[in-house]
């Protein structure tokens, strides 16, 4: 499925993302985006805050503590540390998104990779989504203290019985999206970095389209808000912080 299928009179924007590049933006309040995996093996790791109060951030802990989970897929939500949503998997192709594999840093694109700067490769050189989602984060007053834990989309983690992570390769075919509808207007920050556990031993980071659209307030029977028991509750508590606006 491609944006194609998005009406035209919805449809806000679209982009692609180039792969170990980085992105932000602000996501409102009733609408979706789309992230699509054009190559298949893409990994987005993401931050989210709430625009309009920037100390209220996505909260990993309490994200699977509330749905008893270690990964996230449809009907997931992402929590803030206030316990409220700040958005909604609402459509998922892949079925499994990792919360708890952090981001790669300079040091390990280097002992990874090698060492391709931009003096010598341009374009070329080898990016690290640590840096540049602090990049990124300096945009909006923010910095490395707010660096938190982060989702990696696409990417699939598991834990063994000693706690070993493996990283599970394929996880993500071409074509591969997820959609994510904002419950409260959101500030985006993501990376398209390969993961930190990729055992690919090539630095090669895939491209990722970004499409989005208004979408519709989610209802009663919605299925993420009653996906589990806690959702509602969290649903409640970020619908009372909107009510001034009126219906």
């Amino acid at each position: 499925m491609t944006a194609t299928d998005i009406a035209a009179d919805r449809l806000l924007w679209q982009e692609t993302v180039p792969g170990g590049a980085h992105w932000s933006g602000v996501m409102r309040r009733g609408s979706t985006l789309r992230l699509t995996d054009m190559e298949g093996g893409a990994n987005v790791a993401l931050l989210m805050f709430n625009q309009d109060e920037k100390l209220e951030r996505y909260n990993m802990a309490d994200t699977l503590k509330a749905q008893h989970t270690a990964r996230l897929t449809r009907g997931y939500v992402c929590y803030s540390d206030m316990g409220r949503v700040l958005c909604s998997i609402t459509a998922d192709t892949v079925g499994w998104h990792d919360p708890i594999g952090g981001v790669i840093d300079a040091q390990q694109v280097a002992a990874k990779y090698g060492v391709h700067r931009f003096q010598e490769y341009r374009n070329e050189m080898y990016r690290n989504a640590r840096d540049g989602m602090l990049v990124e984060l300096g945009k909006y007053g923010l910095g490395k203290r707010d660096f938190g834990a982060n989702i990696n989309l696409f990417s699939r983690v598991g834990v063994g019985d000693d706690g070993s992570m493996v990283f599970h390769p394929g996880n993500s075919k071409a074509g591969d999206y997820v959609e994510l509808r904002f419950e409260m207007n959101t500030l985006l920050v993501l990376s398209t970095c390969p993961h930190p556990l990729d055992p690919n031993p090539q630095y090669a980071p895939k491209q990722v389209q970004l499409s989005a659209w208004r979408s519709e307030p989610p209802a009663a029977d919605d299925y993420c808000r009653n996906f589990r028991p806690e959702n509602t509750r969290g649903f409640y508590n970020t619908e009372i912080m909107f009510r001034w606006e009126g219906p």
